[in-house]
């Protein structure tokens, strides 16, 4: 079936003239769409394993509807395209939603301090909006990130809502200033959910039953709000495990708003469509939902309201990946709402981001290989210019490495990413979408900066690597604690290894990165701090959504 869009519907990208512009594509689906989609899946199409549902709309009209694996292994149930999932965070735009309705409605503004309806989150002399929350620009540290850093992480302890706003009243700082960087947080979209209950005066699941789900047909769409509540036709979740054995990986947690949204791959598509033909609110809901994040700087990103709007192979694209427990989701709308796919699954190895792209080349006729190529090379970088920029870097902001290495005339970032050479100083990261870019400034070895699209996202600058002595990961020794996680890490230096012990059995060893710097595989990037008289009188964890967590040394160590 072609992907026309004579039959255009409305043009829901009113804030996007640049996207607009490459709207228009017109490939015929293969006639072995089916097919090729079935081939995607074939690892978890088995009766021994969890999998995943898929359904495609082309012009609003399904032209596939496809279910791979079983729902429950224990009771050998299949599933199917109505078996209902957990969406992970592609929830998000749907509290995104209840938030545009209310304001909307004149309830709230987007430019709301979010403290005017919640005043749990602390004063940080810096005004935190609703519209920061929404475009994950607002430096709030994720709580459940502080919550694994206490030893209670998500899959330990039964959460509420309650507990996110005790973590967030706690914090005694912010990852970086509001609207300077951008940051995914869970905690703004659960403060958005718990707002949304106290703006309208009813529980946010009663709300989005009533505002959103009820008029638009979801029938099968609700929040796990309770997750002891029993669901009909809701399938399990499970961990895939190196060994090929599955275990149950269900989410055990009340809190919601972030993820938690039990939905199928109908009820997706029919969101979908509902926001391509402007069904819910008044006229500009779709706009508003769409509308892209700013920072102060004055630089554009491309998270919007719970989605991210950028583009697939030249075509415009709203699109959102989601990850709770063991499940899976991927939701994207392409063009002007021409092609919808949603997918939805139960296990944790599969790869929502790259299993979307690819049903999503299938259906606008990408050739992988081809778009691997996209990007010619402009002066190919010799031998001698690759070593000159490997190394070790540092993240001027987090403090966290990056190690630059060259292999087999390629230059490879951490975990042997490959980077693919635009220039001699250019490269990109393809799995990322993201860039790499080198300015020596004169120096020995350059700084280096990290672009999504044409936004300064990381900024990092060379550092020697150590091998620290005996005595000097011995005066890192003591016992720390830190009020923001209400956790004590106790340092020790055990044959040699310096290790951190958090109560009552974790133990993360620490490895020497740079100069007071170590990697601490399981807890984040730790760096120890000196006082005036260059003694180590704090630690701090770097973890990816939470900045500098500060621990004061209580003893001298041993």
């Amino acid at each position: 079936m072609p992907l026309s869009l004579t039959t255009r519907r409305s043009l829901y990208f009113f804030a996007l003239p640049a996207l607009l512009a490459s709207l228009a594509f017109a490939t015929p689906a293969p006639p072995d769409a089916g097919e090729q989609v079935d081939e995607i899946f074939a690892e978890w199409n088995s009766v021994q394993s969890p999998g995943c549902a898929v359904g495609v709309e082309v012009d609003q009209r399904r032209v596939l509807s496809r279910s791979y694996g079983m729902s429950e292994l224990e009771h050998n149930i299949p599933i199917t395209p109505d078996t209902i999932f957990e969406a992970g965070s592609v929830s998000k735009q749907f509290t995104a939603a209840a938030i545009q309705l209310l304001a909307m409605d004149g309830k709230l503004s987007l430019d709301d301090d979010v403290r005017k309806f919640v005043p749990e989150v602390p004063d940080y002399a810096e005004t935190i909006t609703l519209r920061h929350m929404l475009n994950h620009t607002s430096g709030l540290r994720d709580w459940g990130s502080v919550a694994y850093l206490s030893g209670w992480g998500r899959y330990e302890r039964s959460h509420t809502h309650a507990h996110v706003l005790d973590i967030v009243s706690r914090q005694s700082q912010l990852n970086f200033m509001p609207g300077t960087e951008y940051s995914y947080s869970n905690t703004g979209y659960n403060l958005l959910a718990i707002i949304v209950a106290r703006v309208s005066g009813m529980s946010f699941a009663e709300f989005s039953k009533r505002r959103i789900f009820e008029p638009l047909g979801m029938d099968n769409t609700q929040w796990r709000d309770n997750y002891r509540r029993i669901v009909p036709g809701r399938s399990a979740a499970y961990s895939a495990n190196d060994d090929g054995v599955f275990t149950i990986d269900r989410p055990i947690e009340h809190v919601h708003g972030n993820g938690g949204l039990l939905t199928t791959i109908g009820d997706l598509l029919i969101w979908n469509r509902a926001l391509a033909n402007e069904r819910l609110g008044k006229p500009g809901f779709a706009e508003r939902m769409y509308t892209q994040g700013r920072l102060t700087s004055g630089r554009q990103i491309k998270y919007a309201s719970g989605v991210s709007v950028s583009s697939f192979n030249g075509v415009p694209s709203v699109t959102h990946t989601g990850a709770t427990s063991g499940y899976r989701a991927f939701l994207g709308s392409y063009g002007n709402g021409s092609l919808s796919i949603a997918m939805l699954c139960n296990v944790s190895n599969a790869n929502p981001g790259k299993l979307g792209n690819q049903i999503a080349s299938v259906y606008l006729g990408v050739n992988d290989a081809e778009e691997a190529q996209s990007s010619p090379t402009k002066g190919a970088p010799s031998r001698r210019q690759l070593a000159a920029l490997s190394g070790l870097y540092r993240d001027t902001l987090t403090g966290e490495p990056l190690r630059i290495t060259v292999k087999d005339g390629q230059l490879l970032a951490d975990n042997n990413t490959p980077l693919q050479a635009v220039s001699s100083t250019e490269f990109e990261i393809l799995e990322a979408e993201q860039r790499l870019v080198f300015d020596s400034n004169g120096d020995d070895r350059p700084r280096l900066t990290r672009l999504s699209g044409d936004y300064e996202i990381r900024h990092y600058e060379p550092v020697a690597s150590v091998t620290p002595t005996a005595n000097a990961l011995q005066a890192l020794e003591g016992e720390y604690y830190s009020a923001d996680a209400e956790a004590t890490l106790t340092v020790a230096l055990e044959e040699g290894q310096l290790v951190a012990r958090r109560r009552p059995d974790s133990e993360f060893a620490l490895e020497p990165v740079y100069e007071d710097g170590f990697d601490a595989d399981g807890l984040g990037f730790v760096r120890f701090y000196r006082n005036d008289n260059s003694f180590p009188a704090e630690l701090s964890i770097y973890g990816s959504r939470v900045y500098d967590m500060r621990f004061q040394r209580r003893t001298d160590g041993k």
